[in-house]
């Protein structure tokens, strides 16, 4: 069986919309995007290599899968995280989309995102890894089916935005183990469901 880790980046009051860039999310009339800038460092560049020198395979909601084929797709800059990005075998979550031919390696997964993930999880196959796709992590942890987390937690508050866990989240217990601060005051911290 696969596992299933989730890399998401968060504020202190659990925000996690629109990291990079001002227009990445503004549903619901979000105008903070790009709060995530000035906050890398060679620690997090490291950090987050370390997670892309694990053979693995990645799963996407529709939204993020296309937001990351457009930054990532087109690239050929030798960077090795564009390399991973357009090498890794990428799974899209999506009742919507047609296909997910615009993207190379890419995977549909059509119908109920639980079902078709757990039925991918169960699999004999390479780890999945979630970059982001927050609605897809929520149902997919309301289901039981996150196994890790690591939360690059910024140390700064918006005050509104979207939330990790918006609601109730089933209970669930999870282990720190391990973690390390940035030079700009990240917490990157790993978590394993106990």
């Amino acid at each position: 069986m696969r596992s299933i880790s989730v890399t998401l980046s968060i504020t202190l009051d659990g925000v996690v919309q629109g990291l990079g860039r001002s227009d990445e999310d503004t549903r619901g009339g979000f105008d903070l995007g790009g709060w995530g800038n000035g906050y890398s460092d060679d620690v997090m560049a490291r950090e987050m290599a370390k997670g892309m020198s694990r053979p693995g395979d990645m799963l996407f909601g529709r939204r993020t899968w296309e937001d990351f084929r457009m930054a990532w797709g087109p690239r050929t800059d030798g960077n090795p995280f564009t390399a991973h990005m357009n090498a890794a075998k990428k799974y899209v979550v999506s009742t919507t989309l047609d296909n997910a031919d615009a993207w190379q390696n890419s995977v549909l997964l059509r119908g109920s995102a639980v079902e078709t993930v757990a039925e991918l999880k169960a699999l004999p196959g390479k780890d999945l890894s979630i970059i982001g796709s927050v609605s897809l992590v929520r149902a997919l942890h309301a289901a039981g089916l996150v196994d890790r987390y690591t939360l690059l937690i910024h140390p700064l508050t918006l005050g509104r935005g979207a939330r990790l866990f918006e609601g109730p989240a089933p209970l669930t217990e999870f282990s720190l183990a391990g973690s390390v601060a940035t030079t700009t005051g990240v917490l990157i911290a790993h978590y394993e469901r106990r």
